[in-house]
């Protein structure tokens, strides 16, 4: 069984680091890059980290994933909120979804309260900071080693 997951990262992450560091922290999407490279090595995991402000863009590496993959971690952002086409993307993915926010979105304006994507995500984890990606992608290892049901 294949070990990659996709890691995926909607609009503005890039500024991460820069952008409203009082919510979003102060570590670079490099750095959140290194550590999940770094968790990944620790649980044979293959990683492919992809960011983007261009919703097709993310919908292609969603494509994509469907031929290799067995697991997307995914930070939509702003896209969490509006985006019916990644939704529409993740429910043709048939392994584990992961959502990841890095800040409480349930304590932020309302409208982020709304999530496209966790309607297909088998979990969500928001608020840890950029820590939640690493337990995102440890929750995957360990789903790939849980032995099969009888």
């Amino acid at each position: 069984m294949s070990r990659i997951v996709y890691v995926l990262n909607g609009p503005n992450l890039n500024l991460l680091g820069k952008r409203q560091p009082h919510i979003y922290g102060h570590e670079t999407l490099a750095d959140v890059e290194a550590d999940c490279r770094k968790v990944a090595g620790e649980h044979g995991l293959e990683l492919r980290f992809h960011q983007s402000n261009r919703e097709y863009e993310i919908i292609d590496w969603i494509h994509e994933a469907r031929e290799v993959a067995c697991g997307i971690v995914i930070n939509p952002a702003a896209f969490t909120h509006t985006s019916v086409a990644i939704l529409d993307a993740l429910n043709t993915f048939e392994a584990t979804v992961i959502e990841v926010h890095i800040s409480n979105v349930h304590k932020r304006e309302d409208f982020r309260h709304h999530s496209y994507v966790s309607l297909r995500a088998d979990g969500v984890i928001a608020g840890l900071g950029t820590q939640g990606y690493a337990l995102a992608l440890r929750r995957l290892a360990h789903l790939l080693d849980k032995p099969a049901a009888k």
